[in-house]
């Protein structure tokens, strides 16, 4: 989890070229409207599943898309984003990604319920703070933080929950509490010279997805999937391309300086809660399978949760144990949100066709 050397090089090696498209060349995207925009946006993380789509909105809206990640995306190359190979935990990386940016959307992070603290830590915290740091050097004008739904979870059921619910003073893992830190950490960063927001999408699904889909279909062909309670608990979720779309938006207001928008976090989703077993079952018909008849008390998951991480800890096993506290408590109990603030501050509607979505994905899988 340290720095990237290949990723730093790769950095400073293409930093020449990335001075010369920000002062001197047009945008690398043609605008479908016919209208060039010169602003180069920073997109963290831009090959996940959601940095992905995001880079794909923006281009469509004519910016200059410039992203960095550990990994390589041919794919987005083509398309014209200026690909960084690197880690922005590495403070000279993050300085030569943000040279000549207008704008940042960051995306990238560690997820999982499961895991060393320090990998949470320096992926979450110091790499926002990092990117916060250079953001300020640098005078970048708009700053948007991917959060989390779970930023505001301490396991009790979330009904209809808006941005005015505060962060926990327990928390079940890692990942909730370093992304809340590092969401106070932007929100506490905006000001006159550079406005900054925080989007909480929840549970993003789509084609392509490459984390919650094919998870729960893994684990049901494993025969490890079993519904926790009754499985009525609501929960919401979010397509892809509508948290995408949300955080255009919500860039679109910082750069315009809107400070009814700015210094806030929003709750982003389809805005259509469901039955948590009832989404699972949808989720399970993408591929064909029918969902397990088995199912436990949520009591006793979080007994067995509790349990396995004790295990696991004291083994020091690596591997995620197949039960914790907080999945029991993301599968049996309600977390589903109010997103009247997204709307009326950002501007975002969710998607009217959810249901037309999700009978085009049956059997596809």
């Amino acid at each position: 989890m340290g720095s990237v050397i290949g990723g730093l090089l790769n950095c400073r090696n293409t930093l020449h070229t990335v001075r010369e498209t920000a002062n001197h060349g047009p945008s690398l995207f043609g605008s479908s409207n016919g209208i060039s925009v010169s602003k180069i946006i920073l997109v963290t993380g831009y090959g996940g599943f959601l940095g992905g789509a995001i880079c794909r909105k923006l281009a469509e809206q004519g910016y200059v898309v410039r992203g960095v990640a550990r990994g390589d995306y041919p794919e987005l190359k083509s398309r014209g984003v200026e690909c960084f190979k690197g880690s922005i935990a590495d403070r000279d990386c993050c300085k030569a990604v943000c040279t000549g940016v207008s704008g940042i959307i960051h995306t990238a992070a560690l997820a999982g319920v499961w895991g060393k603290r320090e990998w949470f830590e320096e992926t979450n915290v110091l790499a926002t703070d990092h990117l916060i740091r250079e953001a300020t050097v640098q005078s970048i004008g708009a700053f948007v933080y991917t959060s989390s739904p779970s930023v505001t979870f301490d396991g009790s059921p979330q009904v209809n929950l808006d941005e005015s619910a505060p962060y926990p003073t327990t928390w079940l893992c890692d990942y909730p509490r370093t992304k809340a830190i590092a969401e106070k950490n932007v929100l506490q960063a905006d000001s006159s010279r550079m406005a900054t927001c925080a989007l909480r999408p929840h549970l993003i699904w789509g084609v392509g997805d490459p984390h919650l889909i094919p998870r729960v279909i893994e684990r049901c062909q494993q025969g490890r999937l079993m519904r926790v309670g009754d499985g009525k608990n609501l929960i919401d979720t979010v397509h892809v391309d509508a948290a995408a779309e949300a955080h255009v938006l919500a860039l679109n207001r910082m750069l315009d300086r809107d400070t009814n928008a700015s210094g806030r976090p929003y709750f982003i989703t389809d805005g259509q809660p469901m039955e948590c077993w009832k989404w699972i079952t949808d989720i399970l018909s993408f591929a064909n399978l029918q969902p397990p008849k088995k199912s436990i008390s949520l009591a006793n998951a979080y007994r067995i949760g509790a349990a396995l991480e004790f295990v696991y800890r004291f083994a020091r096993l690596q591997s995620e144990p197949p039960m914790t506290r907080f999945v029991a408590k993301q599968l049996g109990v309600a977390h589903y949100f109010n997103i009247e603030s997204a709307k009326s501050r950002l501007g975002y509607q969710p998607p009217q066709n959810r249901q037309a979505i999700v009978e085009s994905m049956r059997g596809t899988l």
